[in-house]
């Protein structure tokens, strides 16, 4: 499985959306300062995640996520 997710900042009110084929191990990485786009943000908080069969589907979902129509469907529907 693959996984299409949304962080939110514990520190500050930001997201981060990403896909990972684990995503224990993803927020781990985050959270250790890792990963140089959220290193600044920490911690980090699961707010959505959605399962795919495919990698393909997985990035795709994260590309529409990261979309200007995307991010407001995000906003409106998916994280708190």
């Amino acid at each position: 499985m693959y996984y299409t997710y949304t962080l939110k900042s514990s520190k500050s009110h930001t997201f981060y959306v990403g896909y990972t084929s684990d995503l224990q191990k993803r927020l781990k990485e985050h959270n250790s300062g890792m990963t140089q786009a959220t290193k600044a943000y920490i911690p980090w908080k699961i707010a959505f995640y959605a399962a795919f069969e495919t990698e393909k589907l997985a990035k795709d979902f994260e590309l529409y996520l990261k979309s200007g129509s995307g991010r407001s469907f995000s906003y409106k529907r998916l994280v708190p």
